[in-house]
């Protein structure tokens, strides 16, 4: 793993601090076993293990309840360091800040206080169950029923490309209590030992090998109502709330592989002789990294400047869309770019790049597609599309 060719711009001494130390872990815990690790479908439990002991898995939120109190600019950029060492951590690490958002900001003083503290930094690892086999970028059509029985309710249904699918020991269920739409859901906080809870094989995909992606399924799922998060048919709203700030953390990830991936094509472009110079002298390979580092910047900039608005309390949904679509799609241009630069060494798992591309991939399709996020955009502009 090269040294990154980061400048950060960070608001405080602590926050350079922090972030020296993620550095480290990631380069010394993460990185060295990443690709190993992917190849074997490895689910790196230890090193969230680490983080979570290491104060990072609640970075984001309060300190009274086990957090760590650091605004977004700063959150976002551990995501990124930790994307870059092995995605399957950094894309982990921002589902689970999103598995603890609704209880973080809806839940009442009773449920923080009993339940964040293992949450952010007691060993737990979440998971969050929007999407459903018929229902994916259309959430709001979700079919998981919450039946109310006395003091308890009673969740049926299946959720689908749950991040965290059956090695969760907690999940943020989003479900039907009510009608149809949007006004019909409600936030449920599911033990992940519940009994009639159960995950099935995880999908067999592209890239991210080491981190589970399966259905999980609820068969009678009994939960007290002291779990139940924010009002009833208040989900959807709690759901579309914590999906702006997940978005974020998906292009700060994407910035990470990119990064990830540019540091090794630099390397490799100054390393290898052709005509007896180094592929770095020659000025369409100079012209390819420039590209390449040029829409990391941008994406990164881009990403920052959502987070300094939502840091400022300022609406950030727009902006959040235009950063999750712009890094991710950079990300998938700049792996590619990479495999090109390294010829056909980059087509071979002896170098990670390969691995850098198939795994940029998913990060155009997770959190809302980028199809999603240009409607998001849109609407943002000229308003809602007419019936």
């Amino acid at each position: 793993m090269p040294e990154p060719g980061v400048e950060r711009q960070l608001p405080t001494d602590e926050a350079r601090d922090l972030l020296a130390l993620v550095r480290d872990i990631a380069r010394r815990e993460i990185a060295p076993s990443a690709s190993e690790g992917e190849a074997a479908s490895r689910f790196p439990r230890p090193a969230f293990t680490l983080l979570s002991s290491s104060g990072l898995l609640g970075l984001p939120y309060e300190a009274e309840f086990g957090g760590g109190n650091q605004p977004y600019e700063v959150y976002l950029q551990v995501l990124e360091e930790l994307a870059a060492a092995r995605l399957t951590v950094g894309l982990g690490v921002s589902v689970h800040s999103l598995s603890c958002h609704a209880l973080a900001n809806f839940g009442t003083k009773q449920q923080r206080a009993e339940h964040l503290p293992a949450m952010l930094g007691g060993g737990l690892l979440g998971a969050y169950c929007l999407s459903e086999p018929s229902s994916g970028s259309d959430a709001a059509s979700l079919r998981t029923k919450a039946v109310r029985d006395g003091d308890s309710w009673v969740l049926t249904g299946t959720k689908a490309w749950i991040t965290h699918g059956g090695v969760a020991d907690f999940y943020t269920v989003l479900a039907r209590s009510g009608g149809e739409g949007a006004h019909g859901i409600t936030a449920f906080l599911v033990p992940g030992d519940a009994e009639g809870l159960s995950a099935a094989v995880p999908e067999k995909k592209m890239g991210m090998n080491g981190s589970p992606t399966a259905q999980v399924h609820f068969d009678g799922v009994r939960v007290s109502d002291a779990r139940r998060v924010g009002d009833e048919g208040q989900g959807f709203q709690i759901a579309l709330s914590a999906l702006d700030s997940g978005r974020l953390g998906i292009a700060a990830c994407a910035i990470g592989v990119a990064q990830a991936a540019l540091d090794e094509a630099v390397a490799y472009a100054k390393e290898r002789s052709q005509f007896g110079r180094p592929v770095a002298d020659f000025q369409g390979m100079r012209f390819l990294l420039a590209d390449m580092a040029t829409q990391i910047e941008a994406g990164r900039a881009l990403y920052l400047s959502a987070a300094r608005l939502r840091d400022a309390g300022r609406p950030f949904s727009k902006q959040a869309a235009m950063a999750k679509l712009l890094c991710t799609d950079a990300a998938m241009k700049v792996t590619t770019d990479a495999v090109q630069v390294f010829g056909g060494y980059g087509y071979t798992a002896d170098f990670p790049v390969e691995r850098y591309m198939r795994e940029a991939k998913v990060l155009q399709i997770v959190e809302g597609t980028n199809q999603i996020q240009r409607m998001v955009i849109a609407r943002h502009l000229a308003g809602p599309e007419s019936r």
